[in-house]
């Protein structure tokens, strides 16, 4: 039998396709350059066509005349036409569209060919890509005379959206999302701002955002990627004038060709743009941002910081994106804003990463691992990814380096950072010396002294004038020779003269200029402990050395108050630095290192004056903190700004003023809310709260705090009457420590730990807690991750306890079996008064047996089951036990699927209570015609 032949399937006309699409071609074709080009170069057309076309006066025109002449090529031109359009997707993303409804889908022999891209703007994209790829391969923060790439270095942080008035939103899962419609403050903005301490990341973070558009990876719709340090700024004069086409592209990427056409397009698409700002905090402008006039012309030349906060406000180029990044603290005009992002450096499991990237022998790693665990505030300072750099690259160092001392006997930022020099100079010493032969720290900073003392006196007048770059003029002015260039402590900065023709320089970080800076300021002879602070104090040349030396310390430390013209501006942070870092070098561990460095009687000279000085920051500042009074003592409420002080004293370990700052704030509360406390500073809290005498409330919500932190604080638990560590990013291994410490005591009475990161083995370890402690009267678990297994835990505990008043608990997924755990303990408990199982997923069975249960207990009065899944049966089900339960005031059923039906069932049980004094019942499915009904007895609220 003849075997049947199969069908060949057709091949599609493309001549067919292009004569009944010609009026969306004609229309739809912007750029007939690139067509032309490839046309010719495959050898499609030839001279004369390309001729033709292009003495055509309109594109319209031009369009035409291309498809006549394609139609007279044949088939294989007009696929090659198609093809072209298909490859340069830059170049006709308009017609992306069509080509999707034609089904192209080009041949085999096709995609091996290429295709040019000549669109002048297409091009410069390119090479924007091309450059901004190549920039950002190798880590140049903080690299000393190494390349390190940047893929196998970066190591993601914590991102926390905020709102407007600085509470979380929620965390940052990817970049893409800083330019999602979620957690948006303002529509009209176009700014998004990301906000951190010194060190957590924000230059590598702009870096990634860098690296992952050069590869096509980021925002498919920008074209035009821009990156500005801010710092670029302060280097204009005031008279300086330019366009915005030249901050564009003499401060960037210069277009090979075309100029006028790209800033054209530019202009007229601007939605197509990204700008990365980084370091905003870092402009020095002398005016009010809100006093810069408005320029909505986009080619007349003017101040480049006027451009910039036009760019920022809308003004100029309305619709790009903006990515600004400041330190903390840092205010931009909320207008300007469409979203808020905290930067929170790394948690336990970022650190862990860190830890395996940068070193690759798992020796290396197990022994640096241990070495951390066994100091935990150096773990803590391992949470700033800097400061995390400096700790590995130290350790690298001793781990090479045979018979040096441990990094575990360093326990302040300055001791790590005088390790980081050693380091440093020792590096530079092993082509001179036999660097295995370990050398004393004393030994390598009298070897170097000079060249610190040039750079020292770089960075302090860089400090002095909020001056970053520095041109070779000022590196010769300084004394600073090719040889302490090669130290590692400066690196080449980016050229900014938008010339590229002059050396401008930089210290790796503006800590460690900070740090260079308090170096000088502590061993320069020529610096009198009289005259050390005036250095700081830029008004009042004039006044009494008192008063400079007050100045120094309260420019940073008491708040302003608007519109109070006696007291001074806030110094910048890398003025905080400074004073930080010369704390820690006139401490009594570092003090004797000076000394040999140094006229043994200037530096205990400036040491007693800076301790002097402490102690009046101290007492004038205490008076100064708000204080509420309360029936069994007094609340204060710490300011982010005495934040500072207590790590100055941490930094200098003075236990006089310590004792003095602890004297300041006994018998009372503390609250230290949105303060921007990490963990490592719970190690300066410690350190003043063990020289408190008696117990004292500790409230630090909405911090950064981590399981770090807790450790960090244990010192300090056996004098806590009140903790409250909510929304800290806390694991269940810092409730097991936390947990486990506590119950030492037996003094807690309140404890909050709502919005972190516990699961049911920490609600596990604050039920052992609750059980175990007499004392205990509020608990606070929100928003966390407990199940029904954790939510057993607690109701046991909570059943067993004698004390326990008031619990809250929404927002975890306790379910149906967790509700029968409560329903449980619900019967036989009768100190409980206030609790809470809001948004836990309960069903109308899990609402019917905690309505049961209530049945008899007489003690809780407030009960809230919002955000469940209660119905009508549930609701009778309640309505059954208020005509028994006669102490429960307050039921909030609010957000639950209960009817008119079953909120009838509720109001007739109020003709059997008169005790109960609400119930409410919003947002459920009641009619707004059957509320009016509902609500004849005031007690039913909707």
């Amino acid at each position: 039998m003849e075997q049947l032949a199969t069908p060949r399937h057709k091949s599609p006309s493309y001549l067919d396709l292009l004569r009944s699409h010609r009026v969306e071609l004609v229309n739809g074709i912007k750029n007939t350059e690139c067509l032309l080009d490839n046309l010719l170069q495959a050898g499609h057309f030839t001279l004369e066509d390309t001729e033709v076309i292009q003495q055509t006066a309109t594109q319209h025109g031009k369009n035409r005349k291309i498809l006549d002449i394609i139609s007279g090529k044949g088939e294989e031109t007009a696929e090659y036409f198609i093809y072209i359009m298909y490859r340069a997707k830059d170049v006709y993303s308009n017609l992306e569209p069509w080509l999707e409804e034609i089904h192209y889908c080009p041949s085999d022999f096709l995609l091996k060919k290429s295709v040019l891209i000549t669109d002048a703007v297409c091009q410069y994209t390119e090479k924007l890509r091309h450059e901004l790829g190549r920039d950002s391969k190798f880590i140049s923060s903080y690299a000393q005379k190494q390349d390190t790439l940047f893929e196998d270095t970066y190591t993601e942080t914590l991102m926390e959206l905020i709102n407007n008035v600085n509470e979380p939103k929620g965390m940052v899962s990817c970049l893409d999302e800083l330019f999602s419609v979620f957690g948006v403050i303002s529509e009209e903005a176009e700014t998004v701002i990301v906000t951190g301490d010194a060190g957590v990341g924000k230059s590598i973070l702009l870096q990634k955002l860098q690296s992952l558009w050069s590869k096509g990876e980021l925002c498919a719709d920008v074209k035009f990627f821009f990156k500005f340090r801010c710092r670029i700024f302060n280097s204009f004069k005031e008279e300086d004038k330019i366009s915005l086409k030249d901050l564009l592209f003499k401060y960037n990427c210069y277009p090979d060709r075309d100029v006028d056409e790209i800033f054209r397009y530019i202009c007229q698409h601007p939605e197509t743009v990204l700008f990365t700002l980084d370091g905003f905090d870092e402009i020095n402008i002398d005016c009010d941002v809100n006093d810069i006039p408005d320029i909505s012309s986009p080619f007349v030349p003017t101040h480049p910081v006027a451009l910039l906060m036009n760019l920022l406000r809308g003004k100029l180029l309305k619709g790009s994106k903006k990515v600004l990044t400041a330190r903390t603290g840092t205010i931009l005009p909320l207008r300007i804003v469409r979203k808020k992002v905290v930067l929170k450096g790394f948690s336990k499991d970022n650190l862990l990463q860190y830890l395996k990237k940068f070193f690759k022998n798992k020796s290396y790693q197990s022994s640096v691992l241990t070495q951390l665990e066994a100091n935990p505030h150096l773990c803590t300072l391992c949470s700033v990814p800097l400061f995390c750099w400096i700790i590995f690259k130290s350790y690298e160092h001793i781990l090479n380096m045979p018979n040096t001392h441990q990094l575990s006997d360093y326990i302040t930022l300055t001791d790590v950072y005088l390790l980081m020099v050693e380091v440093f100079l020792n590096h530079s010493c092993k082509m001179n010396l036999n660097w295995k032969t370990a050398r004393s720290q004393l030994d390598v900073f009298r070897t170097k002294r000079s060249a610190l003392m040039h750079l020292g006196k770089l960075a302090r007048n860089g400090i002095e004038n909020s001056n970053f770059l520095f041109h070779q003029e000022q590196i010769t002015a300084a004394e600073i020779s090719e040889q302490d260039l090669q130290l590692g402590f400066i690196k080449a900065a980016d050229h900014y003269d938008g010339l590229r023709n002059q050396s401008t320089y930089e210290f790796l970080h503006l800590t460690l200029q900070s740090f260079f800076a308090a170096l000088s300021l502590a061993v320069d002879d020529q610096i009198s402990s009289r005259s050390l602070f005036k250095l700081f104090n830029d008004s009042d040349v004039t006044g009494s050395i008192t008063k400079k030396l007050r100045t120094i310390f309260f420019e940073c430390l008491i708040p302003v108050r608007q519109g109070a013209k006696d007291v001074p501006k806030p110094h910048s942070e890398h003025i905080r630095f400074t004073k930080l870092f010369l704390c820690g070098l006139l401490s009594s561990s570092n003090i004797n290192l000076l000394m040999k460095l140094a006229c043994p009687t200037v530096i205990q000279g400036k040491r007693s004056v800076l301790t002097s000085y402490l102690n009046d920051c101290v007492k004038s500042h205490i008076r100064r903190l708000p204080r509420l009074n309360l029936e069994d003592g007094c609340k204060i409420h710490i300011l982010p700004c005495f934040v500072w002080l207590i790590r100055f004293i941490f930094e200098m370990q003075n236990e006089a003023v310590a004792k003095l700052a602890a004297r300041g704030i006994c018998n009372i509360y503390m609250k230290l809310t949105y303060c921007n406390i990490c963990s490592s500073d719970c190690s300066a809290l410690t350190f003043i709260l063990l020289h408190i005498p008696n117990t004292i409330a500790l409230e630090m919500d909405n911090n950064n705090i981590n399981d770090y932190g807790v450790e960090q604080l244990l010192p300090s638990f056996s004098k806590l009457t009140v903790l409250r560590l909510s929304v800290n990013q806390i694991t269940d291994h810092g409730a097991c420590v936390l947990a486990e410490e506590l119950r030492k005591y037996h003094q807690i009475k309140s404890l909050g730990l709502y919005k972190n990161h516990l699961s049911d083995v920490g609600a596990r370890a604050i039920a052992q807690l609750v059980e175990s402690c007499p004392s205990l009267v509020f608990l606070r678990l929100g928003s966390n991750m407990i199940t029904h297994e954790g939510g057993a835990y607690l109701a046991k505990a909570i059943q067993n306890s004698k004390t326990i008043e008031d619990v809250g608990l929404w927002g975890n997924q306790i379910g149906d079996r967790g509700a029968e755990a409560f329903a449980e303990a619900l019967r036989d408990q009768h100190s409980l008064k206030n609790l809470s199982l809001a948004a836990n997923q309960i069903s109308p069975e899990g609402g019917k047996l905690l309505a049961t249960a209530l049945r008899s207990n007489s003690s809780l009065k407030i009960f809230w089951l919002t955000q469940n899944y209660l119905d009508d049966e549930a609701a009778k089900s309640f309505a059954e036990m208020l005509k028994i339960n006669t102490s429960l005031k307050n039921l909030w059923l609010i957000e639950n699927e209960i009817t008119t039906r079953g909120a009838t069932y509720l109001l007739e049980s109020l003709e059997e209570n008169r005790a109960i004094e609400e119930i409410c019942l919003k947002n459920n499915r009641i009619p707004t015609e059957d509320i009016e009904i509902l609500v004849k007895d005031r007690r039913i609220r909707i």
